[in-house]
């Protein structure tokens, strides 16, 4: 059966997204896993996936013109399947579901298995909740919490649920007003990209007919649901997170709180009993903190909260022990995409050694003057763009049958955060002069250990720099980040004595390592970017020109 491919909502403030591309044309294979277009939106110009087989039959945007968000873009199906029954379906029914990539919304169960619903979502005049693309390297969720319980009453922008993706703890909105009937993956559970997760619709209406079509065993049905509600979404940590009677989101004694405000309000130093909730009944949630100005004794309060959660654990001596520490989603995509990187993609390493001394001069004298800090890690991210711009073939990523090579320039610099490594995205770092880009970087680093960075803030890099230096590493190789062509590997600035004419002196030296992808980036040409590189960081000043 053909499926719908609507315009999906890549950003939290986007309403429409500009085809700027299509890479396919009517009549042409399409896979799973085949870019369809590239889409223009509010925050940058991204890629979107068909998730589906077939044959494109329609489209329905031309390039250089905008389609609101969830407006049918293109139809995938069998090569001469009738599709115009489709067109004239009304997106009502599913034009409120939840943030996802194209596909995921369609006026076909799109599930795996090869069940055909006997009734279609539009019959019922039912939303059906997927789970939605929140980055570009998620392949599943985990439901964190529900917000709603099935029989609640929900509106177009309530969160329904907190989901833990690769990157961050994100909510999930459903877009549709009506009653929860159907919740299909418990709190605690996963659910992989476009599988169903709930079901919203008119209190009352009978979704069994879809249900057995959608062939979920892990679903839960309404009245089950309602009976087991109490129980899964009863948090460990309430008898410890005791409200005080000052706080109106309260309830039987439990505050109420989203686990992802929870979080913030430990890390930020908050007392979440202090904060005055803006959803549901008084329901905390991430705005709320985000907005909050703790008291100082609040915020002296916190530490006896995390001595109660994480109490030190005991190891007797003489005895054998281990524990067994579950991989977050962010830790099981690392292991995939950097297993995948490096043994897919031919890496080879070139090590050159740059002479800091110009650099930390330069740099103590441009602090005096720019409005914000400007770091070692700025610099490099500066002159790697401009190496960049006159090696542009370092700028690229193998594409299988040909090398992209791309006119803009976005720098990745990885941070290491407890659940992993994220890489945010300083674009169009050529452009920017180094108090901006240390502005931008400042800001995206603070996003990222928050938990409030955005899906288009750590995807689109085309180059990337990964930096232990601050750690007293000397130097050391890293793995390509796809899909990169290159990533550059820094170590720290290190005293070395050298011979100066008669006698010796000392100088700072800084080695870096560019790992490089075989397939599309020779050894000249990556020798050539450092030279280029080290040229621009013994010399700052050429940055400025």
């Amino acid at each position: 059966m053909a499926e719908v491919i609507r315009m999906p909502l890549l950003s939290d403030t986007m309403t429409e997204g500009k085809i700027v591309k299509w890479n396919k044309k009517v009549g042409d294979q399409v896979k799973s896993d085949d870019v369809l277009a590239d889409v223009e939106t509010d925050k940058a110009t991204m890629e979107v996936v068909g998730y589906a087989d077939g044959t494109l039959l329609y489209v329905g945007v031309a390039e250089g013109n905008a389609a609101a968000v969830n407006e049918i873009i293109a139809i995938v199906g069998k090569e001469g399947e009738d599709y115009k029954s489709l067109l004239g379906a009304a997106p009502a029914a599913t034009a409120a579901t939840s943030p996802q990539p194209a596909a995921q919304t369609s006026s076909t169960i799109n599930q795996p298995s090869s069940a055909v619903p006997s009734v279609t979502p539009e019959q019922l005049g039912v939303t059906v909740i997927r789970m939605p693309l929140l980055s570009d390297t998620m392949t599943e969720g985990k439901i964190v919490q529900w917000n709603k319980k099935v029989g609640d009453a929900v509106k177009s922008d309530d969160a329904l649920a907190d989901v833990e993706t690769d990157k961050a703890t994100m909510e999930v909105v459903g877009y549709a007003d009506g009653t929860l009937l159907h919740i299909g993956v418990e709190a605690g559970s996963a659910a992989k990209v476009n599988d169903v997760i709930a079901i919203i619709g008119k209190a009352g209406t009978d979704i069994s007919p879809l249900l057995a079509g959608l062939n979920a065993p892990t679903a839960t049905s309404a009245p089950a649901a309602v009976a087991q509600q109490p129980a899964t979404t009863q948090q460990p940590s309430s008898a410890i997170q005791q409200p005080s009677s000052v706080n109106p989101a309260s309830e039987n004694g439990r505050l109420k709180a989203s686990p992802l405000a929870r979080k913030l309000a430990e890390e930020k130093g908050i007392d979440i009993r202090q904060v005055a909730g803006s959803g549901d009944g008084g329901r905390i949630v991430k705005r709320d903190i985000d907005s909050y100005t703790p008291a100082a004794a609040a915020a002296a309060k916190t530490p006896a909260v995390s001595t109660l959660q994480h109490p030190p654990s005991t190891i007797l001596s003489g005895t054998e022990g281990y524990t067994d520490t579950p991989n977050t989603s962010m830790r099981k995509t690392i292991a995939r995409r950097l297993s995948e990187s490096q043994y897919t993609a031919p890496h080879f390493f070139l090590t050159m050694e740059i002479q800091m001394d110009n650099a930390m001069a330069a740099r103590a004298q441009m602090n005096e003057v720019s409005p914000v800090k400007i770091s070692f890690q700025d610099m490099l991210i500066k002159a790697s763009a401009m190496a960049l711009r006159q090696h542009p073939a370092v700028n690229s990523s193998w594409m299988g049958d040909f090398i992209r090579t791309y006119q803009h320039i976005h720098i990745g610099s990885a941070i290491a955060l407890p659940e992993g490594l994220i890489v945010p995205v300083v674009r169009f770092a050529d452009q920017k002069s180094l108090s901006q880009i240390a502005a931008d970087a400042k800001d995206l680093y603070d996003k990222a250990r928050n938990k409030k960075i955005q899906p288009a803030e750590f995807s689109g890099n085309t180059f990337t720099i990964s930096n232990l230096g601050m750690m007293d590493i000397d130097e050391f190789t890293a793995i390509i980040n796809p899909p990169d062509s290159c990533i550059l590997a820094v170590g720290r600035i290190k005293e070395t004595v050298v011979r100066k004419g008669d006698g010796f002196g000392v100088i700072n030296v800084m080695k870096v390592t560019l790992s490089c992808d075989h397939r599309s980036v020779d050894g000249a040409v990556g020798a050539a970017f450092l030279q280029t590189l080290k040229k621009f960081m013994e010399n700052p000043v050429t940055m400025l020109v």
